[in-house]
């Protein structure tokens, strides 16, 4: 099972679902509604959801605002589009249900391309491509090609979570504990309380920055190919609008600056 972020209730789904047909579909305004400007060119509103806790892709600034690559990402598709950005936060168990629910028109959010998403959603072209590292102590404890009688962390609903499940869960007397977010593995990491996590490389690198001492990536990265994409309603003409805008700032060099900007490379 791969990539970033995988798992929600079919009971939220089916929740949705039905929620769906109480909602109103995406807004449209003029310019002439928008700061008072004087025009009849239509100008789309994009109401789009990430999680804001799931740095460096996205997080929550102290003043409520919302950063991040995929903010930036979003940002400027919209720009691209001449459309306008409504960004919301939305909790990540809770962030597809609520694109079926039309509570927005899209997820930008890291979220990885899996065949289960696929069932209830489409999908852009990626934007982004990850691979999972592991992140343990410095001291040489945790051996990534003997794992064996450790507590394994990782984020639930995640390709690194799905991917400790499937191999490593019940084995070798391997624990595995999955979290709401990776602060709360990061954190019993830090506090000796499991042996290693695994996560997104990207993610791994950003916590090291401010956790330099003691920790480190240990082993080989894992690619597991993790593709990241914007999610959308199915059969939503959305979807390639999206891809005609992320093909050209590709084109043009400005989602090369945002990914050197957030992920130095």
């Amino acid at each position: 099972m791969v990539t970033s972020r995988l798992l929600w209730s079919a009971l939220s789904i089916s929740t949705a679902v039905a929620l769906s047909a109480c909602n109103q579909s995406p807004t449209e305004t003029t310019d002439a509604q928008v700061d008072g400007a004087a025009t009849d060119t239509p100008t789309k509103t994009i109401r789009i959801a990430t999680e804001g806790a799931y740095p460096p892709f996205n997080f929550t600034n102290s003043d409520g605002s919302l950063g991040g690559y995929d903010i930036e990402v979003a940002q400027a598709l919209c720009d691209q589009m001449q459309a306008k950005c409504d960004i919301v936060a939305q909790d990540w168990d809770g962030i597809i249900p609520g694109l079926l629910a039309k509570k927005y028109d899209a997820v930008v959010a890291g979220m990885s391309i899996t065949p289960e998403r696929q069932e209830k959603v489409d999908f852009t072209e990626p934007y982004f491509a990850n691979t999972m590292v592991w992140l343990a102590p410095k001291d040489g404890g945790f051996d990534p090609k003997n794992v064996a009688n450790v507590k394994l962390g990782g984020q639930r609903s995640t390709t690194p979570g799905a991917y400790l499940q499937d191999n490593y869960e019940g084995k070798n007397g391997v624990t595995v504990q999955l979290y709401d977010n990776y602060d709360n593995a990061y954190l019993d990491l830090k506090s000796d309380r499991s042996n290693a996590v695994l996560a997104e490389k990207v993610s791994a690198v950003a916590w090291l920055k401010d956790n330099p001492e003691g920790f480190g990536i240990v082993g080989d990265e894992i690619d597991n190919d993790d593709n990241i994409a914007i999610a959308v309603r199915k059969g939503d003409a959305l979807k390639e609008d999206f891809n005609k805008a992320l093909a050209e700032i590709r084109q043009n060099g400005t989602l090369a600056k945002i990914e050197q900007a957030n992920f130095g490379q």
